[in-house]
């Protein structure tokens, strides 16, 4: 078996918008409040682990279709950039999706949906896995399809014959409806008080008079 290291270098992948919703479904936050360099060393701080990189990912709205939006993410990726933050993001894309309401009219609207992020969250684990960068991958999200991912990080255990882990981090209280983390993954239950102590006081909403 291989040697569990003394001192585990983690590196902290988050998905901003699964963090986002899952923090405003168990806490009730209506926007992106959370530090994430903070969350991520509280994490690993808990779990005796040493954070090494952060790595962030979301989608946002083009300025011309939500200009609040998109200043406040394009303000927030900035000061993620100024403290060392390895930041990824992309356009959102719009599609219209149609409801069918109890009156039995139907109702359409747009979506926002992200392109290439959790594809890029994905293989960015496996890359700095392959290039032995961490001993742990702190992934805050909830989302299945990266189950995939921690299969693929196990196999390369065996092939590298070494200790390697994968967690999934994820805001958790009794309102949230998603109470599992990904699936092959250590789940590690992030609580009110923990989040609390990581929270981004900066304003990063348009100024008033301001073009957005």
């Amino acid at each position: 078996m291989p040697t569990e290291p003394a001192i585990k270098r983690t590196i902290a992948f988050v998905d901003g918008q699964n963090l986002f919703h899952a923090a405003k479904e168990a806490f009730g936050y209506k926007h992106p409040s959370f530090d994430v360099r903070m969350l991520a060393q509280a994490v690993c701080t808990r779990e005796g682990w040493r954070l090494d990189q952060v790595h962030f990912y979301t989608g946002y709205p083009d300025v011309a279709d939500n200009p609040h939006w998109n200043h406040f993410w394009v303000a927030k990726l900035a000061q993620m950039g100024r403290e060392g933050i390895h930041t990824f993001s992309r356009k959102l894309r719009y599609r219209n999706q149609t409801v069918t309401l109890p009156s039995g009219f139907t109702h359409s609207f747009l979506v926002g949906q992200e392109k290439g992020i959790d594809v890029r969250l994905a293989l960015d684990i496996l890359s700095l896995g392959h290039h032995r960068a961490y001993d742990v991958a702190l992934v805050f999200s909830q989302d299945q399809d990266l189950s995939e991912v921690a299969d693929d990080i196990r196999t390369l255990a065996k092939k590298q014959v070494r200790w390697l882990k994968i967690a999934c981090a994820f805001p958790s209280s009794p309102t949230s409806r998603n109470t599992r983390g990904i699936n092959g993954t250590d789940w590690i239950r992030i609580d009110r008080a923990m989040y609390d102590a990581c929270l981004d006081r900066r304003d990063y909403r348009p100024k008033a008079g301001s073009d957005t």
